[in-house]
């Protein structure tokens, strides 16, 4: 029996997928690859809390660190300075001290030797001066008592003990003691007219002070 119809292609059955489906499907392959690979920069674009934050929280840190340094130096100058000035406070205090100490270690020696000096100023203010002007053995022990004087002053004041005579200038309440008061329009008021006993000063204070008569 003879089939008068068209041919059959033989690719007529055959299923034709479309062509742009297998380069959509690449292009789709690509796109998620690209996806894939952006995704950080993309996650750091969109403001990501850890990629935003890190750096600010850095900087903040590396501040602080800072700060805490330059306060850490500032304290430690503060108590090296303080340190220092307690050392040569200690320092000028042991020297003042020992100096003290070489100046005054004779004040209980010089008052006792300030007696033996007054002794000797008033054996030799007791003598006549007509017994000073004669000649003889008398006159020669007169001189000696007066250098014997002289010798012991001399070395009472190379120990830093100095006697005082005031007459003629200001009264002063921490070497003088005022024993009475004078009128005497010749001088200012306050100055020392008459010295009843002679004072004696060690060093910058008063071993014994002198009794004057003051000016009124």
């Amino acid at each position: 029996m003879t089939n008068n119809g068209p041919p059959k292609n033989p690719h007529h059955n055959r299923q034709i997928h479309p062509h742009h489906s297998q380069g959509g499907a690449h292009q789709a392959g690509h796109d998620v690859e690209r996806m894939t690979l952006d995704d950080p920069a993309t996650e750091a674009a969109s403001g990501s809390p850890d990629a935003a934050s890190a750096p600010p929280a850095a900087a903040e840190d590396a501040h602080d660190a800072i700060a805490r340094l330059v306060a850490e130096n500032v304290d430690l100058k503060d108590r090296l300075l303080r340190a220092l000035a307690d050392a040569e406070n200690v320092r000028r205090r042991a020297e003042r001290e020992l100096n003290d100490t070489r100046q005054y270690a004779v004040t209980r020696f010089a008052g006792d030797m300030v007696s033996v000096a007054d002794n000797l100023e008033r054996a030799m203010s007791s003598l006549p001066a007509a017994l000073r002007r004669n000649a003889g053995p008398f006159k020669t022990f007169v001189e000696g008592v007066e250098l014997t004087e002289k010798e012991l002053l001399r070395s009472l004041e190379a120990h830093g003990v100095k006697k005082l005579d005031p007459t003629g200038s200001r009264f002063d309440p921490h070497f003088h003691e005022a024993m009475f008061q004078v009128q005497d329009p010749s001088v200012p008021s306050g100055t020392v007219t008459t010295v009843v006993q002679p004072g004696y000063a060690i060093g910058s204070r008063s071993l014994r002070p002198a009794k004057v008569g003051v000016a009124s």
